[in-house]
């Protein structure tokens, strides 16, 4: 019942797993953070105990009820263009999907009873993309991104924890294989050994979690992204399979696809109001934009 509601929502898909320790993701994390792997992004050792432990999240909760929601478009951009993560086309995917999960908890409210729970769209120490594996959603592959055979791994990933016992999914396995193309073509080399990224030398960081200026080491690296970075998921063999969602509010604003780098370089503050008015690029802000564009170009 609850899958055949997320489906009719929009999610690309829904999987259950029961609310507890996450005992092999534990090691990993710690060892991830003891190397320094987070950069600058100190949240990320925040709250250590209930990133691995939802019951420390939500009280009393039985149940991690996993969605995914697909955000790969039908346009690109201007192939000249400075390049923006497919993600941040359209409206901040935070407030579509939570608005989402609110409505499968009332409907799970208004159909079962009094079940207590929380939405969670990657803004809390929960570690979606584990759960997500845990119940059979995809595998975790080996750009750390979480793949399914059927869709690749162009969707956002988000859970509701719930107080209420389900019939759990199992995992399914991994179908990476011998292949490399992620770590190979990793324009900063942040793909250190399969299933590990330094998020710390990943262009997504540097572009949008990195508050300083970029290190000048990293001239002609980024491949033109101003904002986030695709190419490990553009060159994975699965993602053949994305298909174009149909989420009108992921649709970009007219003027995005067809920006050249002129239009970049000269965009003004009023311009970025406009285009990324609900956009998860607002996260960069304008000075953040400007800064990576004129390291692109300097």
């Amino acid at each position: 019942m609850i899958k055949t509601e997320a489906k009719r929502l929009g999610f690309l898909s829904c999987g259950i797993s029961k609310a507890q320790f996450l005992e092999e993701e534990a090691p990993r994390l710690e060892k991830w953070l003891a190397q320094n792997m987070h950069g600058e992004m100190h949240y990320m050792e925040n709250h250590f105990d209930k990133r691995l432990d939802p019951t420390k999240l939500v009280e009393g909760s039985k149940s991690v009820v996993s969605l995914l929601l697909n955000y790969f478009p039908s346009e690109t951009q201007n192939p000249e263009s400075y390049k923006l993560s497919k993600y941040a086309f359209g409206t901040d995917y935070h407030f579509v999907i939570k608005d989402k999960l609110k409505s499968l908890l009332h409907f799970i409210q208004d159909e079962i009873g009094e079940v207590h729970g929380r939405a969670f769209v990657d803004s809390a120490p929960v570690l979606d993309k584990a759960w997500a594996a845990k119940s059979g959603l995809g595998w975790i592959g080996k750009h750390s991104n979480l793949l399914t055979q059927q869709v690749g791994s162009f969707y956002f990933v988000a859970e509701l924890i719930i107080d209420l016992e389900l019939e759990y999914d199992t995992p399914v396995t991994d179908h990476c294989g011998t292949c490399t193309a992620c770590i190979d073509t990793c324009p900063t080399g942040a793909i250190t050994e399969p299933y590990v990224v330094d998020g710390s030398k990943c262009i997504s960081y540097f572009t949008i979690e990195l508050k300083d200026n970029i290190p000048s080491e990293l001239k002609g690296k980024f491949d033109d992204w101003m904002f986030g970075c695709d190419v490990c998921q553009d060159v994975c063999p699965w993602n053949r399979f994305s298909k174009a969602h149909d989420e009108p509010l992921f649709n970009p604003h007219p003027e995005l696809l067809s920006m050249s780098k002129k239009d970049w370089e000269e965009i003004t503050e009023e311009t970025f109001q406009k285009v990324f008015r609900k956009s998860a690029v607002k996260r960069t802000k304008f000075s953040g934009l400007k800064r990576n564009i004129n390291f692109l170009r300097d």
